[in-house]
Order: C-alpha cells, then sequence, then structure tokens
C-alpha cells in the first residue's frame, strides 16, 4: 500500500478511484465491511482504491477537553489499512486551519482534483467539514455535479449484515467494551485480539523481587487503556517472537495507594531474558479477573500463580 500525506505524493488519477473517508480507528469489522465494499467496485470497474484519514483525531484540536481515546495509533492504523488490500492511502493532517475548510472545498479539491473520485464510499452517518457541514446527502448533491457516486453504508454487525443500533460495530461501541471489562466483546468487533503497543522500560522491579519479574511497557497517553486487572495474550519482539504472558493492568493498590495512572505489565511465562528498550506489541487475548488490593504480599503471590497457571492454560496451543 502506498501511503501519502500530500495529494502531489500520489500517481496521478488515471481512471479515476474509489475512495473512502475516515477517522478508521482500530480498523475494526465495520470498516473491512466499507473496505470490501470499495474493493468491489474499483476491481469491477478497473479503478484505484484509496482511503482518506486523518493524522490525528479531529476531536484532540476541535474539543480537546473531550476527545476520545483511541484504539490505535497511526502507524498500527496504517498497517492494519495495508492489510485490507487497499491500494493507497492518503493521511491529512488535521489542524486548525484543516477544520475551518468547507466541505465543498475537500471535495472539489480532494476527493475530485487529487484522487479522481469515481466512487466515494462512506458510512451512512459520516460528516465532514468545517462545523461538520458535508454529510452523505451533499456528497451526494455534488456527486450528481461533478461526476462522482456516493455509497452510503449502513452500519453493520459483526456478520457484516445490517444491525440494530445496540449491535452496531463501532470504535465508540469497542472503547465501551474494553473500558466495562467485555475484552471477548471488544476482540469479536476487531476480528481480532486487541492490541497496545510501546516500549520498554525501567519500572521500580517490584515484580521480580515477589518472583513474577515484568516487562514495564510505556503506552502514550492519548491511547485508551482496557479495564484494569489481569489478561491473559502475548508479547510479540520486534523479531516477531511472540511470548505467552500473564498481562497487568492497574495501579497496584497492595503497594500503592495515590498511583496517578494504571501500568501496563507484562509477566512473559517461562521466558528469561531482557526486554528493555524494545519496542513491543502486547496481544489482550482472555480477561481473567479485575485488579485488587491484597492484604499480604504471600495472599498477592499466591494469586499470581494462580492467574499465571489459567494463562498457560487458555494460551496452549489446542
Amino acid at each position: 500500500m502506498r501511503i501519502a500525506r500530500d495529494l502531489t505524493e500520489l500517481a496521478a488519477p488515471g481512471p479515476g478511484s474509489v475512495v473512502s473517508i475516515g477517522f478508521y480507528d482500530g480498523v475494526h469489522l465495520g470498516h473491512q465491511a466499507l473496505i470490501s465494499s470499495v474493493l468491489d467496485r474499483a476491481a469491477a470497474a478497473g479503478l484505484t482504491t484509496t482511503v482518506v484519514t486523518f493524522d490525528r483525531h479531529p476531536a484532540q484540536v476541535l474539543r480537546p477537553e473531550s476527545a476520545p481515546l483511541l484504539l490505535c495509533d497511526l502507524d498500527q492504523k496504517l498497517e492494519r489499512l495495508g492489510e485490507t488490500g487497499i491500494d493507497q492511502t492518503l493521511v491529512v493532517h488535521f489542524d486548525e486551519e484543516r477544520a475551518r475548510e468547507t466541505a465543498e472545498h475537500f471535495v472539489r479539491d480532494v476527493l475530485v482534483g487529487g484522487l479522481g473520485a469515481k466512487v466515494v464510499v462512506v458510512g451512512e452517518d459520516f460528516h465532514f467539514g468545517h462545523r461538520r457541514s458535508g454529510n452523505v446527502a451533499m456528497l451526494q448533491e455534488m456527486g450528481a455535479e461533478l461526476g462522482f457516486e456516493v455509497i452510503g453504508h449502513h452500519l453493520v454487525g459483526l456478520d457484516w449484515t445490517d444491525a440494530r443500533p445496540e449491535l452496531q460495530v463501532s470504535s465508540t461501541a469497542i472503547r465501551r467494551a474494553l473500558v466495562e471489562g467485555r475484552l471477548d466483546d471488544a476482540n469479536a468487533m476487531l476480528g481480532r485480539p486487541h492490541e497496545m503497543r510501546g516500549p520498554v522500560v525501567d519500572g521500580d522491579k517490584r515484580g521480580r523481587t515477589i518472583g513474577f519479574p515484568t516487562a514495564n511497557v510505556a503506552i502514550r497517553s492519548e491511547i485508551l487503556l482496557p479495564s484494569d486487572g489481569i489478561y491473559a495474550g502475548h508479547l510479540e519482539r520486534p523479531t516477531g517472537e511472540r511470548l505467552p504472558s500473564a498481562i497487568y493492568l492497574g495501579t497496584r493498590p497492595t503497594f500503592y495507594d495515590d498511583q496517578p495512572a494504571s501500568l501496563l505489565e507484562v509477566h512473559c511465562l517461562d521466558w528469561e531474558g531482557d526486554l528493555y528498550g524494545e519496542d513491543v506489541r502486547v496481544h489482550f487475548e482472555h480477561r481473567l479477573r479485575g485488579d485488587r488490593k491484597f492484604d499480604t504480599i504471600e495472599e498477592l503471590t499466591a494469586q499470581l500463580a494462580i492467574d499465571c497457571q489459567a494463562s498457560s492454560e487458555l494460551l496452549r496451543p489446542r
């Protein structure tokens, strides 16, 4: 997949493009259904497939105090989009100037002038442009004038078919499931285990002193953390090696009463080595339990042994 951050970096549109526009946080099953439609229509008409996305959530610029935390960073999103078979992705820098751009100008300058759009595929609730003035109806009006077709897709469920609102797959629904501890629901909507990425950094090494050394993974502040608790999953190293792991998210209440934020700590099962400085990926595959405070270190270590055994059994190849 070609990735461009400016229209000049893309090849001439040639016969034209089938274009989808959106933030695509998580590239979940709903997004994949939309992209499947893009691919099908492009293949039938001999057109290029293009996704237009943004380098930050528009709310981070327009209303930073209430902007949603994200399911993935830009690199993850582009990697997932590349796996779909899309030909090219245009990453639009979203800032205050872009926020003031009219929907009409975006259509003429980017979609038609830059990408040669022949078909535009978006969700039926899609809005864009200054004050969110652009929508599917507006796109259809401009499409009739400028020569492109517009497809407004219904939001879908897990089977890619139209779904009632409470069963629709969306980034918002996935965020809610993760915060509520419903990992199975979140993973089903993502179509894969939830993944977080970051470097392994120095910690206070408490895990090592009680027999459960952990890799402390630093997560960027704009990324959503799942609900505090114990999870089973894998830590993936830059080499591609995947280590079965028991994963902890929490404020370590047995040791501290005043931790300002949850930490991500990963205990790699039956493995010893140095991960410091590595950029790792943590895959959340099963949720075991919530976080809790133990009265004694002995009670904590006994429960950690149970958690590690449960993780090992869940992760054992079938």
